[in-house]
C-alpha cells in the first residue's frame, strides 16, 4: 500500500467524519435541550438532499445549498409545533415512537413524490477535477465539503458559546426550572433547537447528495452513524461529537481500506469499547434532568 492511498483514505475519513459531526450536533440538541430521541433525523438528512435536486434547476447550486436547510428547518419546527410539543409531558417513549412514524411516511411519501430509483445529481462544473499536491490528487468536491462543514461547525459553536439564545440553551438543557423561574419560555427555545438540529441534518446531505447519490434510504445508515457519534462523544458535550464524529469517520474509512467487510461493524465495535471504559461517553456530562 502507497502513501498516496493511505494519505486519500485519511482524507476521506476526515470528509465524512465531518457530515458525522453535523448529524450528531443537530441530534445531540435535539435530545440534550428537549430529551426526545430523534428519529426523523435520518429522513431529514435525506429530504435535505431531494430539495436540493429539486431547487437546483431553477435557483443553481449556489441558492440550493442554502434554501434546502432552511426549508428543513422549518418543517423541523412545525413538527416540534404540531406534534412533540403535546407530548412532552407523557411518556419519554411517546416521542420515541412518533418521530419513529413521522420518519417512516416521510420515506414513503419521498418515495411517492420522487420515485423509487433515486435522482442524478451532478457535481458543479467549477468543483469537479482535483487539485493537486505533487503527486497526490483530490477531489476538488471534497475539498468543497470539508471547507463547508468546518465552517458550519464553526458558526455552531460561536451561537452556543456566544450569543444570548445559546446561553438559554445551554442552560436550559441542564436546568429548565430554573430557566422558567427566571421568566424565560422555553417554548419558543424548543422550537428553535428543532429547527436548528433538523437543518444541520439537512446541509449534511446537501453536502453529501453528489457523492452518495440521491435516493430515499440514503439516510438511514448516515442516521444510525449520528446516534453512535453522539453516544461515543457523549451527551451534551460540542467537543465530544466533534471529536467522535472525526474518530468514528477514520475508523470506517481505514476499515474500507484495510479489511472492508468490517467497514460498517467497525463503528460499533468502536462504541462499545468506548462505552466499556467511560458509559458517559469521551466528554459526557451529568444531566440532572435524565437521572
Amino acid at each position: 500500500m502507497s502513501w498516496l492511498a493511505l494519505t486519500e483514505y485519511l482524507l476521506n475519513g476526515v470528509v465524512m467524519g465531518t457530515l458525522y459531526v453535523l448529524m450528531a450536533l443537530g441530534l445531540s440538541l435535539i435530545f440534550g435541550m428537549i430529551g426526545v430521541i430523534n428519529f426523523c433525523h435520518g429522513i431529514l438528512f435525506t429530504l435535505g438532499a431531494y430539495l436540493t435536486v429539486a431547487l437546483k434547476t431553477s435557483l443553481g447550486f449556489g441558492p440550493s445549498l442554502v434554501i434546502s436547510p432552511l426549508l428543513v428547518g422549518l418543517l423541523g419546527m412545525i413538527i416540534e409545533v404540531g406534534f412533540l410539543r403535546r407530548l412532552y409531558r407523557a411518556d419519554p417513549a411517546a416521542g420515541l415512537l412518533l418521530t419513529f412514524g413521522l420518519a417512516m411516511v416521510a420515506e414513503q411519501l419521498v418515495r411517492i413524490v420522487w420515485g423509487t430509483s433515486g435522482l442524478p445529481y451532478n457535481i458543479p462544473p467549477a468543483l469537479t477535477g482535483a487539485l493537486s499536491f505533487g503527486a497526490f490528487f483530490y477531489p476538488k468536491y471534497r475539498y468543497f465539503i470539508l471547507c463547508c462543514a468546518v465552517a458550519i461547525i464553526a458558526v455552531v459553536w460561536w451561537f452556543l458559546e456566544k450569543t444570548p439564545y445559546g446561553m438559554i440553551i445551554r442552560a436550559g438543557s441542564r436546568d429548565g426550572e430554573m430557566v422558567r423561574v427566571l421568566g424565560i419560555s422555553l417554548r419558543p427555545i424548543f422550537t428553535l433547537v428543532f429547527g436548528l438540529g433538523s437543518a444541520l441534518a439537512a446541509i449534511a446531505g446537501v453536502l453529501m447528495a453528489p457523492v452518495a447519490g440521491v435516493q430515499p434510504a440514503m439516510g438511514t445508515d448516515v442516521g444510525t452513524a449520528a446516534f453512535v457519534v453522539v453516544t461515543i462523544g457523549g451527551l451534551g458535550s460540542f467537543w465530544g461529537a466533534v471529536i467522535a464524529g472525526l474518530l468514528v469517520g477514520e475508523v470506517v474509512s481505514l476499515s474500507i481500506l484495510f479489511f472492508p467487510p468490517m467497514a460498517q461493524a467497525s463503528m460499533y465495535i468502536l462504541m462499545a469499547l468506548v462505552l466499556l471504559l467511560r458509559p458517559r461517553g469521551l466528554l459526557g456530562e451529568r444531566w440532572e434532568k435524565f437521572e
